[in-house]
């Protein structure tokens, strides 16, 4: 197993955004700053006459600068006038790279702190594993971390969060709020038709799907709604048949899938439900997926992998067509990494987050079919844990999202 260790002194948290480098008083220029981080069309065509790099044209150069780790920008800018234009200005540093087809995956972790329980992003490039933060969600201060709802758009850059619940009157929430990466900013959306906490989501061909959850008094709805993210509207979709909270859920070959997961002592098998969008259809879950669904999902090479909570077991895998789970190959999840657990996944990549923000970066392998089953895969998972700065041995993470800019 790899370990890639970050102290507080080699991985500083940066502000995505945000200045870096602070000038002296004699050498302060804030107005020319402001100025070229939101130039003029007059003073952005003067600037074009001198080239981004000497000698090469400006495509292949801009290319080139597109390229800078996000970490490495307060001190790049400081080169000419047409790198701090370029690079003084997030949103339009992560537009050009969009134009240019350029998209690295960041690691966006919900996190609370142990003893204030206030709430915060924290965001891991993944691509030069530096830690960056993003403006505080508009929210109220007294929330439950755990009650919210975290669904990502992953290629369009774009990071919804819903519902919640104020935590010292257990009121669930109705709210809204979609982050948009590449102009690093929250902006507040249609509410929910129905306010509610501890609920199941998904996105189905980019519309984003909630079901279940606890509503008033903890009571448990049966309702589902859809939002489609282009016009900010909501509307309702067939009930769940049951009332149910979610411990977890997952999209599967174009299909919601939602767990209560197994509740101590247990005594009852947990109920499972699965939304068909094409029908508006809900079906009961096959028995062998629900029961032994025991920890957080992601979907990879089309199957659903599990990490459990309930023991340290390695990480496993469903077939559906024996309706049972399987163990892969590999070793268990790394020892440090400590529930409560925060899952997502990128291509053939698991994200486990754990506590202290510690992250596991599990890579799946798919194998060549057994000569006895040649329609069956079979995987395996290698295993490396990167350190997080110790500023964050207080923080529990709450949820994980992978997003592209």
């Amino acid at each position: 197993m790899q370990r890639v260790r970050f102290s507080s002194q080699q991985a500083p948290v940066h502000k995505l955004g945000d200045p870096q480098m602070t000038l002296s008083p004699k050498f302060r220029l804030a107005v020319i700053q402001s100025s070229l981080a939101n130039p003029s069309p007059e003073l952005e065509l003067s600037l074009r006459e001198e080239p981004l790099i000497p000698g090469l044209p400006d495509d292949v150069a801009l290319n080139c600068l597109l390229r800078l780790p996000v970490q490495s920008h307060s001190s790049c800018r400081a080169v000419c006038k047409r790198w701090h234009m370029l690079l003084g200005n997030k949103e339009r540093f992560f537009t050009n790279r969009k134009q240019f087809g350029l998209k690295d995956p960041w690691l966006f972790v919900f996190a609370y702190h142990k003893c204030t329980g206030k709430i915060q992003w924290q965001v891991l490039d993944l691509t030069h594993f530096s830690w960056h933060t993003i403006p505080a969600m508009p929210c109220k201060d007294k929330v439950c971390p755990h009650g919210f709802r975290c669904i990502s758009i992953p290629r369009d850059g774009t990071l919804f969060v819903c519902g919640g619940m104020v935590s010292d009157v257990d009121c669930p929430l109705d709210l809204v709020l979609k982050y948009e990466m590449q102009k690093n900013r929250w902006t507040v959306m249609n509410r929910m038709i129905t306010a509610r906490s501890f609920f199941a989501s998904g996105v189905i061909d980019g519309m984003v799907y909630v079901a279940g959850g606890n509503s008033t008094d903890l009571y448990e709805l049966d309702s589902a709604e859809v939002l489609n993210p282009l016009n900010g509207s909501w509307r309702p979709i067939a009930n769940m048949g049951t009332n149910m909270a979610s411990y977890d859920a997952a999209v599967l070959n174009g299909k919601l899938l939602v767990t209560e997961g197994w509740l101590w002592p247990f005594y009852v098998s947990p109920r499972g439900q699965v939304y068909d969008p094409r029908t508006n259809n809900w079906e009961n879950m096959a028995v062998g997926l629900r029961e032994g669904w025991t920890g957080s999902s992601v979907v990879v090479y089309g199957h659903l992998f599990v990490v459990s909570e309930l023991e340290r077991m390695k990480l496993k895998v469903y077939d559906p067509e024996s309706d049972s789970w399987e163990a892969i190959e590999g070793p268990p999840l790394p020892e440090q990494i400590c529930k409560p657990f925060a899952v997502n996944s990128c291509d053939c990549h698991i994200y486990v987050v754990g506590r202290n923000l510690l992250v596991a970066v599990g890579h799946i392998s798919r194998l060549n079919p057994k000569e006895s089953c040649k329609k069956k895969w079979n995987f395996s998972v290698r295993w490396h844990v990167i350190d997080a700065p110790e500023s964050f041995s207080d923080l529990t993470p709450s949820s994980s999202q992978v997003l592209f800019a």
